[in-house]
């Protein structure tokens, strides 16, 4: 039984266009309930703050609410550095238990192929997986 998933954009932007319920279902499966939603810097320092403690706005937010639902905050103007589907990737994968750490590397890598999903110029592919991680604030 497939459920719900719904995307929702906060901001001015346009809303990203990518397959986002295939990559859903490929990681979290079809009878995961995710919501996505498209947040600018205000509600992303908030959220940050509130929930991590960190006084900053950050790229992407995970929140699992149980073990078949969760929501992800993608904040769009940060999204440039990573672009919108590695954080999504990135994002799911913490949903699905992943933590910061070579498993979860290898398990963006493997996803971005699938997906034919790739970083944005500006990342530059002299950085390494590990500097990726001192940078992305999930």
């Amino acid at each position: 039984m497939e459920r719900k998933f719904s995307i929702l954009n906060t901001t001015k932007s346009k809303t990203p266009v990518l397959d986002f319920m295939s990559i859903k279902n490929t990681v979290l499966g079809k009878s995961y309930e995710l919501s996505l939603v498209f947040i600018g810097d205000t509600r992303s320092h908030r959220l940050n703050l509130s929930y991590r403690g960190k006084d900053k706005p950050t790229d992407v937010l995970s929140f699992p609410l149980s073990k078949a639902s969760g929501e992800i905050f993608i904040n769009l103007k940060k999204s440039a550095r990573f672009g919108v589907g590695f954080l999504f990737i990135h994002g799911i994968l913490h949903l699905k238990g992943f933590e910061h750490g070579v498993r979860m590397e290898n398990e963006e890598k493997k996803l971005l192929k699938k997906f034919r999903i790739t970083l944005p110029t500006t990342h530059g592919s002299s950085h390494s997986s590990r500097n990726r991680y001192r940078h992305i604030s999930s």
